[in-house]
């Protein structure tokens, strides 16, 4: 059984460290417009500018600390928080919650609508619970 929880364990966090390796990595590679994009949105231009420093920041740094054991419990709560605001966002924007719809820009997602964005968010954040699920049972054994 521990055999199998550790399989699936890597594949819960190898999903989350796809994701945000390449959404941090597409960030950085492509500053510019990550930054013009996050001045896009719906949010002051001093917070835009925040977070185009921050956001690619936290996502690679959640791709490190999924990486480790040693990290992972940290890496699956802060995806789930990060998560969780990113589906709160982009939920606020489909609902039309805001005077104006900003561009989706993020590399492959860019394609996705906002709904289509919204589940893959929520499957996401499911991911990060069944990460943490999963180091609780570890240690719990």
């Amino acid at each position: 059984m521990k055999t199998d929880m550790k399989g699936s364990s890597k594949i819960i966090s190898s999903i989350l460290i796809l994701i945000f390796c390449y959404t941090g990595l597409d960030k950085a590679i492509r500053f510019e417009s990550s930054r013009k994009a996050f001045h896009n949105q719906t949010f002051p231009a001093e917070l835009a500018e925040i977070l185009a420093y921050a956001v690619p920041g936290v996502e690679l740094l959640l791709t490190l600390l999924l990486f480790f054991s040693v990290t992972k419990w940290w890496g699956y709560l802060g995806s789930l928080l990060l998560l969780t605001v990113f589906t709160t966002y982009v939920g606020l924007i489909w609902v039309g919650a805001f005077p104006r719809v900003p561009c989706n820009c993020a590399g492959i997602l860019e394609s996705l609508g906002w709904a289509e964005h919204f589940f893959l968010n929520l499957g996401l954040i499911g991911i990060s619970v069944l990460g943490l699920r999963e180091l609780r049972m570890r240690n719990e054994e």
